[in-house]
């Protein structure tokens, strides 16, 4: 096991303990375990090289995004003001208050990641557009079938 010094600054460890998540409405801690491999951190992913992934998260008025891992670098730019309520894998929840054009930047070092799911507590709508950098420390996670923007068809 890795000293907690060995870890990038944005690592976030999964608890063990099931009673850390006794708090967390029920099935979303079961729902974080079966979701520890989802490389999807947006509703869509509207750009990727071998470089970099862009994606676009839209949140709607009282939903959830699925929970997702974060294993490169990021950074994400909120596109509108909103409430949300983040789930972290340690068992932690924060709500949050975003602005327009808010830019926050994570690192994750070697077998570092972060397990979360956001939700959206607020009366508006979230959005963010969120870069992924392919070339960290980690493998980046694969993605399934259907989460690529498909251009409409020249009519």
């Amino acid at each position: 096991m890795k000293d907690q010094k060995d870890h990038g600054p944005h690592h976030i460890e999964t608890n063990p303990d099931p009673a850390a998540f006794a708090h967390w409405p029920a099935g979303v801690y079961e729902e974080m375990l079966a979701s520890h491999d989802n490389g999807c951190v947006g509703t869509v992913l509207v750009s990727e090289t071998d470089r970099v992934r862009v994606w676009h998260l839209h949140i709607p008025v009282g939903k959830r995004c699925g929970f997702h891992r974060h294993v490169n670098p990021y950074f994400w730019s909120a596109l509108n003001p909103g409430k949300a309520r983040g789930y972290f894998s340690s068992g932690l929840i924060r709500d949050t208050t975003h602005y327009v054009g808010e830019t926050k930047h994570f690192y994750y070092g070697p077998g570092d990641y972060m397990l979360h799911s956001v939700e959206n507590i607020g009366d508006t709508d979230l959005a963010f557009a969120t870069v992924e950098f392919l070339d960290g420390t980690n493998p980046a996670l694969a993605l399934p079938d259907g989460v690529r923007l498909v251009a409409p068809s020249a009519t």
